[in-house]
């Protein structure tokens, strides 16, 4: 419902008319200007009622317009922000539009803010939220790594994994030349139990770490190697959306990747990637990758031995190494993800949440899950690899 008037100045609000879906409807004291004006030969009744109707117009501030409130999961958590409705009916997508300042900067101050109890109950509705607090209005939607929920949408389902595994932390995309810097998960239907999707702060992380051993990442960075392989994990025709092999190479040389045909059905890519970033908006330094997400030792025993059993090392699905291709040792990774489990927020979903990321501060993760779960992810504000080496 949007109120219209004239203000005095920015602490006070006049309402003297309100717009419904019926039309404009005039308030109380609107109606009695009208009788005020029927009653030009009363000059005494006159008087109280211009009396009553200034009294009604300062006692309305800006106050009473309060739609949101802010909070935090627990007392000593500083993220994800929490930010709830203070009546029912607040449409998340039109408030947003009008709070993009606040956002943002509550964004690059906390990094995840979670939306909690606005009527977001439609995949076109996370859709419209989501776009609106974009840059320029317009969510990504060339992404390989996820299946899409509906092809007329710019939404993406999370990552389709066996229920009873994790999927471990990563920055979105940061393996690559490109990357989001705000990502989004909605939450269509929480699981029966567990399944919560923990999130790290990238800058915490950075700054815990010992200091000699981020220098080397540093200065080393990170080669990602992959190797499409049909049947496990995603094809190189769904990452590159493609199935015309001139259109990956060319892909694949504008982008910086190595790339070598093993076989007509296995495509083996190399990129060299950060580890570390300088955040672009607030100048923070930020431990950004997918370490964990790639590295051999990250697997459990029974799946690392299995892949072994398949493959050589280096024709493995997913791996890291340092830049220089050398090997990141066990017991690194292994510092690594015992930081992030120290730090980690987890939460329990509630259908129709919506988590919106700083994909440059916060790494996010997925815990096994009970029974069914349908999360759904937006990203956008683009980011270059070229413009952080």
């Amino acid at each position: 419902m949007r109120t219209e008037g004239f203000s005095s100045g920015l602490t006070s609000l006049t309402i003297l008319f309100t717009f419904t879906p019926m039309g404009y409807l005039l308030l109380p004291w609107q109606a009695e200007k009208d009788k005020e004006e029927k009653m030009e030969k009363k000059p005494g009744l006159k008087a109280n009622i211009r009396r009553s109707i200034q009294e009604r117009r300062e006692e309305i501030n800006l106050a009473t317009l309060q739609l949101t409130q802010e909070s935090y999961l627990q007392p000593d958590l500083n993220f994800p922000l929490v930010v709830q409705p203070t009546m029912d009916g607040v449409n998340l997508a039109a408030w947003s539009k009008n709070n993009r300042e606040y956002l943002n900067t509550a964004l690059a101050k906390h990094g995840a803010i979670l939306f909690r109890n606005f009527p977001v109950d439609a995949p076109t509705k996370f859709e419209e939220f989501a776009a609106g607090v974009s840059a320029n209005g317009e969510l990504f939607d060339e992404y390989g790594d996820l299946p899409r929920d509906d092809p007329g949408l710019k939404i993406y389902h999370s990552t389709p994994y066996p229920a009873d595994k994790s999927i471990l932390f990563h920055n979105e995309s940061s393996h690559m030349h490109r990357w989001p810097l705000k990502q989004w998960f909605y939450c269509v239907k929480a699981s029966e139990g567990k399944g919560a999707t923990p999130i790290i702060d990238c800058r915490e992380t950075y700054n815990a770490l010992d200091p000699a051993l981020v220098q080397r990442f540093a200065e080393k960075k990170l080669l990602y190697v992959r190797n499409f392989i049909e049947g496990l994990d995603v094809s190189w025709q769904q990452f590159f959306q493609t199935s015309k092999k001139e259109r990956v190479e060319e892909y694949c040389r504008d982008a910086s990747i190595e790339f070598e045909w093993k076989s007509e059905r296995h495509l083996k890519t190399q990129q060299v990637c950060p580890a570390v970033v300088r955040h672009p908006i607030t100048g923070e330094m930020s431990f950004f990758n997918q370490i964990q997400l790639h590295h051999i030792s990250c697997l459990d025993a029974e799946v690392r031995n299995s892949m072994l059993s398949m493959f050589s090392e280096e024709d493995l699905p997913r791996n890291v190494y340092y830049g220089d291709g050398t090997p990141i040792e066990d017991s690194v990774v292994a510092e690594i993800s015992a930081l992030y489990e120290k730090v980690a927020v987890r939460f329990h979903w509630q259908a129709g949440d919506v988590l919106m990321l700083d994909n440059m501060m916060i790494a996010h993760a997925r815990d096994p899950f009970e029974g069914t779960r349908k999360i759904l992810v937006a990203m956008a504000d683009i980011m270059y690899q070229k413009d952080f080496i």
